[in-house]
């Protein structure tokens, strides 16, 4: 079938109208990206860090079975006397979010860890266990380029959530291999994350 140019112009011309909207709105939807070399902001920095291990910790806390949160591995099973429980972690974890994200005094930590001690069932150790993050993002999101790296009584704000996040990391690694003793594959190692 013959279409003559000025018809085929005008019909390309109107599909390229009517295509606009959606090109446009396609790029509109696509997430931006900062520019190489662009600053982000030290509140989003460690806001993102937070954001990934929260992410792995409290999977991993959601992944063991209520029944398992008082497993710790055997002292014959390697170098293990006296280690931790698996709900003891998450708990020691949560008090320490709200030492080196709450800016709490004394009394007011020991209140905090009197209360967490109490604590016997995974769905109330693993609520503490999100309150705590979400102090944690509070907390982050105050650091800004002025205040980062000023001493406060314990160090600097970006050095206490800098220590806060590796902490973290170091108990998730141990909660890793509880969940792995009890034939529980990490939900961030399922996901490839």
């Amino acid at each position: 079938m013959y279409i003559p140019s000025r018809i085929a112009a005008r019909l390309l011309l109107c599909c390229a109208v009517a295509a606009a909207p959606a090109f446009a709105f396609a790029q509109d939807a696509a997430p931006a990206k900062p520019a190489v070399g662009a600053q982000m902001t030290p509140s989003a920095t460690y806001d993102k860090l937070l954001s990934g291990m929260e992410k792995e910790f409290v999977g991993a806390a959601e992944a063991m079975p209520e029944d398992k949160f008082s497993f710790a591995p055997p002292a014959s099973a390697g170098d293990f006397k006296g280690v931790r429980s698996f709900g003891a972690q998450v708990k020691h974890v949560t008090e320490a979010n709200y030492y080196f994200f709450g800016g709490l005094s004394e009394a007011d930590m020991k209140a905090k860890a009197d209360s967490l001690e109490k604590l016997t069932s995974k769905a109330d150790i693993i609520q503490a266990l999100k309150d705590s993050f979400t102090q944690a993002h509070t907390y982050v999101a105050s650091i800004t380029p002025e205040n980062a790296f000023v001493m406060t009584a314990n160090g600097t704000r970006g050095g206490m959530a800098a220590f806060g996040i590796a902490h973290m990391m170091d108990h998730y690694g141990q909660m890793v291999v509880y969940l792995r003793m009890n034939g529980i594959v990490p939900p961030a190692s399922r996901t490839g994350m």
